[in-house]
């Protein structure tokens, strides 16, 4: 059966054909009732096609005069990319608050390929599964993106009206560096110029932005993608972690990477293989424990947990449950 979106490209190819088509013949043509044909003729509304309705013994549908779609010319790798890029930012979170923006982009995209790319491309995305549905996540305003983004680039001061996790809201100055996309969330991330600090805010906490007069310079240092990871890793979380874990670096960063946890790096003994296993100091700030002994199980690797006594008692209780899982018969 024909999926609701391809019906809508349907209405529309039928449309571009020319002339008034009624709402029994559409019907008949896409297999479905009347008012069906008219909730599809108010999709393609908006989707800014210009549909207009004819009343009258022969009224019905047709699109105003001279209008027609662009052509799109796209390779079958670049059509591809577009369109499962399209799919995956929209699993990943990362959108803005119109959720349907990502839905009529690819709408209009999937209606000027070539029919014979169309049909290829929507065999693959009808096969197509995933193994896990994505959480859910908060998304920017379009509009404050793009304030931030033009601040970003022409270095000019911008207001943002802020709130916080514990719901306390504020006004800042901000001196943004660059946006970033980091795990399904959008950041932000420059100097509050109130305390001359650098700051991260999340964009999805942010109500209003609005460009001021001036302009600033960008300090020397990491890139905004680096001062996110290193600001989400030292930020004040309800739970300090302090761990000891035996192993190479690269071995904790399969499992707790930089955004998660920092891991101090002593230079080898003379004579030792730097990428040889040693133990490591390995800190983490976190909001629940409860996500870290499988973590530390899945590092297999020798560890020793300094702090809180809290975690020690969860990895004690999920061995507990390991060892009597393995003893039932």
């Amino acid at each position: 059966m024909p999926r609701p979106t391809a019906r809508v490209l349907t209405l529309l190819e039928l449309l571009q054909s020319g002339g008034t088509r009624t709402v029994a013949e559409l019907a008949d043509r896409l297999g479905v009732e009347g008012r069906t044909v008219r909730r599809y003729v108010d999709q393609l509304i908006d989707l800014d096609v210009p549909v207009e309705s004819v009343r009258g013994r022969y009224g019905g549908y047709r699109l105003a005069p001279g209008y027609r779609l662009p052509p799109l010319m796209l390779s079958d790798d670049e059509a591809l990319a577009v369109l499962l890029g399209l799919i995956a930012g929209r699993r990943a979170g990362l959108t803005t608050t119109q959720h349907t923006a990502s839905e009529t982009a690819a709408a209009k995209i999937r209606r000027v390929l070539p029919r014979h790319l169309a049909r290829r491309l929507d065999t693959l995305l009808e096969s197509l599964a995933f193994t896990e549905r994505p959480g859910e996540f908060d998304t920017p305003d379009a509009g404050v993106l793009l304030t931030l983004a033009d601040a970003v680039r022409h270095r000019r001061p911008v207001s943002v009206r802020y709130t916080d996790r514990e719901g306390r809201r504020s006004e800042r100055t901000l001196h943004a560096y660059g946006i970033v996309a980091h795990e399904g969330r959008w950041y932000v991330t420059g100097q509050d110029a109130r305390l001359g600090e650098d700051r991260t805010f999340r964009l999805d906490r942010i109500t209003d932005a609005r460009t001021l007069p001036g302009s600033f310079e960008v300090p020397a240092g990491p890139g905004p993608a680096q001062r996110v990871v290193s600001a989400l890793a030292t930020a004040p979380y309800r739970h300090e972690v302090t761990l000891r874990i035996h192993g190479t670096v690269e071995q904790v960063r399969a499992r707790l990477p930089a955004s998660v946890a920092s891991v101090a790096e002593h230079e080898p003994a003379a004579g030792q293989d730097p990428a040889a296993e040693r133990w490591l100091r390995v800190e983490l700030r976190a909001e629940r424990l409860d996500w870290l002994p499988p973590v530390l199980a899945s590092l297999d690797r020798p560890f020793v947990i300094e702090r809180p006594a809290a975690l020690r008692d969860l990895v004690t209780a999920l061995a507990d449950r390991l060892a009597a899982s393995a003893l039932r018969a």
